[in-house]
């Protein structure tokens, strides 16, 4: 790759010296005379990221779960359209993120380059396109050597990547963490956090490292969310022999971590498995309301050109995903459990709560509950609440009265407590 005379990569400094000698140390003599490049590393000066940028949880769309490498420019046009057209959009999923497998190599200067069997159009074209439609574009790549589907990765091409992703008017970046080697994470991503900062277009950043270094202790000030657990699986309960995790292991995760979230950070518990196959009508209800309770980005992953009715209006319930956006941005902490039963308690904006009970087991569990001698030990409830259930979209009773009923296996309620004004 030709170099220009002066000029910042990352945090290396080059300049080009020309007519220079090589001299033999015993005689003196000139050997080689030719160009070279001089480094000096540098600090960097880039060190923030985009502070404006997911004062709630982002929502979107990313084909992975249901399409894996199986995508290409025809499938991301037509999932683009459908949600626009089935109300996907309209409910707040605004980002639509390709994920693995776009990639096909880098061209002799060492850019990234799309498959241009799957993406004739060009990559910015596309991002074009997802625009047209009011819409944001979100993109993967990988800090290590290779993704992990064996595509190009960044690592020592970060800055020159994040000025491609710029040029494509990409808003989003998933960066994921396969063939990292002995690489640090922190470091790893901070530097991708320096580049895309410099390149200048404020991208959404999404540390996807799986939970293994922590990041909720670090990613405050390089991400806008970070995953905190491997890979979720389309199932309730369970782990797969890589490590994946099932809905309920997910949850107990992020149990511990409330803390750590808020907005423009957030503890993200992975793309929705809703609408993929595997889980029932009250699974999927149960997930939604959760993810949903710990503000954690909903990200759609299933493939919504031909999706169920039944499965549209579990993700574009505006109610349950009012809870998820409340502006506070907290993540909703586990008050109680006996047994198979809990109970999750979320403040939210203006005073209000969202309290979800669900069933973890496989028999019907009843349920009798006194809102406010429940949340007596840290919140005071007037009588005047109303108790709302976002399921059912219709008020249940109010805090004066006993919250009453049965959960099904796996089965969830979902109430909103609003304060009744004069």
């Amino acid at each position: 790759m030709p170099f220009p005379p002066v000029g910042i990569i990352g945090s290396v400094f080059w300049k080009e010296i020309t007519q220079f000698d090589l001299v033999d140390s015993m005689s003196g003599k000139a050997i080689k005379s030719g160009i070279f490049l001089f480094f000096i590393c540098i600090s960097n000066q880039y060190g923030q990221k985009f502070d404006s940028l997911a004062l709630t949880s982002p929502m979107g769309w990313n084909g992975w779960n249901s399409f894996k490498c199986r995508i290409n420019e025809i499938v991301i046009r037509e999932v683009a359209d459908a949600m626009v057209t089935n109300g996907m959009k309209e409910a707040g999923y605004t980002f639509l993120v390709l994920d693995d497998c776009w990639q096909w190599g880098r061209d002799t200067n060492g850019c990234i380059v799309a498959d241009p069997d799957r993406f004739p159009g060009g990559m910015k074209k596309l991002g074009e396109y997802i625009h047209s439609l009011g819409m944001k574009y979100g993109i993967y790549s990988d800090a290590g050597t290779s993704t992990c589907r064996g595509r190009p990765g960044s690592k020592g091409h970060e800055f020159q990547d994040a000025v491609t992703y710029a040029s494509w008017g990409v808003d989003y970046l998933k960066y994921d963490w396969c063939s990292h080697g002995t690489q640090d994470a922190v470091s790893s991503y901070r530097l991708m956090r320096d580049a895309l900062y410099k390149a200048g277009r404020p991208m959404v950043f999404s540390i996807c490292e799986w939970g293994k270094n922590k990041p909720w202790e670090w990613g405050k000030d390089i991400g806008h969310l970070w995953r905190t657990t491997p890979d979720i699986i389309d199932c309730f309960d369970g782990r797969n022999i890589w490590g994946g995790m099932g809905i309920l292991q997910i949850i107990d995760r992020m149990a511990e971590l409330s803390s750590f979230s808020g907005p423009g950070h957030w503890n993200d518990a992975d793309m929705l498995q809703v609408g993929n196959g595997k889980l029932t009508p009250d699974e999927e209800r149960l997930h939604f309301s959760m993810w949903a309770m710990f503000s954690s980005p909903l990200i759609a992953g299933n493939d919504i050109r031909h999706m169920s009715d039944e499965t549209r209006s579990i993700l574009t319930n505006r109610e349950v995903i009012a809870i998820d956006q409340d502006k506070l941005g907290i993540s909703a902490f586990r008050w109680m459990k006996t047994g198979d039963l809990e109970i999750w308690v979320k403040p939210l904006d203006r005073g209000d709560f969202a309290v979800c009970l669900l069933n973890r087991g496989t028999g019907t569990i009843p349920f009798d509950q006194d809102l406010k001698m429940t949340m007596k030990n840290q919140y005071k409830l007037e009588d005047s609440y109303s108790v709302r259930d976002l399921w059912k979209h219709m008020v249940v009773g109010n805090s004066k009265e006993h919250l009453r009923g049965s959960l099904g296996p796996h089965a969830v309620m979902l109430v909103r407590l609003t304060a009744k004004t004069d």
